[in-house]
C-alpha cells in the first residue's frame, strides 16, 4: 500500500501513520498524526501522543492539515512528519513537546504486507508498513523531560478505511543487530460471516520471513495474552509478560470514537522455530502491544 491516498472525500474514512521511536537507553514515544470523516461528512484532523507515562489526544480543524506524497509527508499544526524526520512543536494545556528528530533510510518490506486481501472490497481497514526500522538522531523535549534518541530506531506503519475490527491483537518490536518483527490478527467482517486472518513481517539475519493468512499462516490460537501462528514449518508465538497501558482513540465509521488501549513498553516474549529448530527468542521490554474487543467494551 502507497504512502498517500486521497482525502477528497465526504463518506466515512480514516487514515493515519504510527511514528514509533525508541532510545538506546530504554524511553519510547509514538506519535499519530491522523485524518478523519464521520458519518455525518465532518472532517477533521488529529494527533495522538503516547508515551510511558501517559497519553495524550490534540484534534485540529482540517485546514491545519495537510499531506503530499513522492516524497510522502503530513503536517498537522505546528508538527511535520516525513521521510526525512519529524519536528514537533506543541504547546496545548496538559502537553508540551518541540524538537526535531532525524530518520535513517528504511527498512523496506518486500511487498505490500496486505498482499491480494488489498483488493477484497468492503475491507473496513487496510494495514501498510513504512518502514520496519531506521536509525534516529536527534531530541524531544516532553513537559520538560529530554528525550535522546540518537543512535536509536524508529518504526513506521500506516492504516486506512473507516473502522478498526470489532476485535484485534496488534504488537512491534525492534531488537539488537537491526530485527524486528509486526504481527497483526484481526477478524474480519464479510458481506455473510466473517474470518480470522492474520499479516506478520519478521526480519531476523538480514533476511524477511512473511506469514500471513494468503499464504496459508494458521492461527493456532489468540487472546489478550499473546497469538500463535503457524505457516508450513514455521511458527511463531507471541506471549504476554506485563502490559502497562495507554488509553487512545481508533475509528469507528470514520469518528474517532472508540477508546483503545496500548501498551507502548510492554513486556513481550516473541519465539520464532523453523521445525524444531529455535531461529530467535527474544524477549522485549520495549514491545508495542495491543488487544481491543469491541463486541466486550462497547466504545469505551
Amino acid at each position: 500500500m502507497g504512502h498517500h491516498q486521497s482525502i477528497k472525500r465526504r463518506d466515512p474514512y480514516f487514515e493515519g501513520w504510527y511514528f514509533k521511536h525508541q532510545s538506546r537507553s530504554g524511553k519510547a514515544l509514538a506519535l499519530i498524526p491522523a485524518y478523519h470523516v464521520d458519518g455525518a461528512g465532518r472532517s477533521s484532523a488529529s494527533l495522538q501522543i503516547i508515551a510511558e507515562g501517559g497519553s495524550w489526544w490534540l484534534e485540529y480543524p482540517e485546514p491545519q492539515f495537510q499531506m503530499g506524497q513522492n516524497p510522502f509527508w503530513v503536517q498537522i499544526g505546528g508538527s511535520r512528519f516525513g521521510e526525512q524526520g519529524m519536528q514537533a512543536d506543541i504547546c496545548q494545556e496538559g502537553i508540551s513537546l518541540q524538537g526535531w528528530l532525524r530518520y535513517g533510510p528504511f527498512m523496506r518490506i518486500r511487498s505490500d504486507i496486505m498482499g491480494p486481501f488489498r483488493f477484497m472490497a468492503g475491507m473496513q481497514c487496510a494495514h501498510g508498513v513504512v518502514s520496519m526500522g531506521h536509525r534516529l538522531e536527534g531530541r524531544l523535549n516532553l513537559n520538560g523531560e529530554v528525550l535522546d534518541f540518537t543512535d536509536g530506531v524508529g518504526y513506521i506503519e500506516t492504516d486506512r478505511g473507516w473502522s478498526f475490527p470489532d476485535v484485534y491483537l496488534w504488537t512491534q518490536c525492534h531488537w539488537p543487530e537491526g530485527g524486528g518483527l509486526m504481527l497483526a490478527v484481526a477478524s474480519i467482517p464479510l458481506p455473510v460471516g466473517s474470518f480470522t486472518g492474520c499479516i506478520s513481517a519478521i526480519f531476523h539475519h538480514g533476511r524477511e520471513y512473511r506469514l500471513a493468512t494468503y499464504r496459508g499462516a494458521r492461527i493456532e490460537g489468540w487472546s489478550a495474552s499473546g497469538a500463535v501462528i503457524r505457516q508450513g514449518g514455521y511458527r511463531l508465538s507471541v506471549e504476554l509478560l506485563e502490559e502497562r497501558r495507554q488509553p487512545l482513540r481508533a475509528p469507528v465509521d470514520g469518528g474517532m470514537e472508540r477508546f483503545i488501549h496500548e501498551s507502548l513498553c510492554a513486556i513481550v516474549r516473541y519465539c520464532f522455530w523453523k521445525g524444531e529448530r529455535v531461529l530467535f527468542q527474544h524477549t522485549d521490554r520495549l514491545a508495542s502491544f495491543e488487544y481491543s474487543d469491541r463486541r466486550s467494551s462497547g466504545l469505551c
